[in-house]
């Protein structure tokens, strides 16, 4: 059985905001690893096409970048919207029943399931399909932004802390 886990980047003061916090070298290589050890992704619509950056190689990044690259492509991608008539390669549309689909992926499929995106994840929270939540705070106040959890702060129970890299600490809760 899969198990689903909502981890994102996040400032002190519980936002979310890729432009507004670096990721050192340290912090990049365990995305690549996490990416790449992935079942695979659920994404919201914007999370999605925030991420589609990496769909199309750019001669100028890193061997790191095109690693990240190479390992988003791979994984198999489920996209929850009402608003998208189309996803890109090796992504699945979901527009209705999305319970019943996320259940149907737990339930066969076996790792990890990365959910990327705070709305979707508070949906998957209020129907108890999370599993596991990584908090990976960096030390930044932004004062604004999109918040880590879009709604009530579930139960949660500390499993885990661990550094990664020199200035981000992550977090590791399940449901209490």
């Amino acid at each position: 059985m899969a198990k689903l886990v909502y981890g994102m980047n996040q400032s002190l003061d519980g936002y979310v905001d890729h432009q507004e916090m670096s990721t050192g070298p340290e912090l990049f290589r365990h995305w690549i690893d996490h990416v790449h050890d992935l079942t695979g992704s659920v994404y919201g619509r914007r999370m999605y096409e925030t991420m589609r950056y990496w769909d199309e190689d750019d001669a100028e990044w890193s061997a790191e970048r095109h690693e990240f690259a190479a390992a988003w492509r791979r994984q198999p991608k489920w996209v929850v919207s009402r608003s998208l008539k189309a996803v890109g390669p090796n992504s699945t549309l979901i527009a209705d029943d999305i319970e019943a689909v996320i259940r149907d992926l737990k339930a066969r499929l076996v790792g990890d399931i990365s959910v990327s995106g705070p709305d979707l994840a508070q949906s998957l929270t209020d129907l108890g399909l999370i599993d596991e939540y990584r908090l990976y705070l960096h030390p930044v106040v932004l004062g604004r932004g999109k918040p880590f959890f879009a709604g009530p702060r579930p139960p949660l129970r500390l499993v885990s802390t661990d550094a990664v890299g020199e200035d981000v600490m992550r977090l590791t809760y399940v449901p209490a």
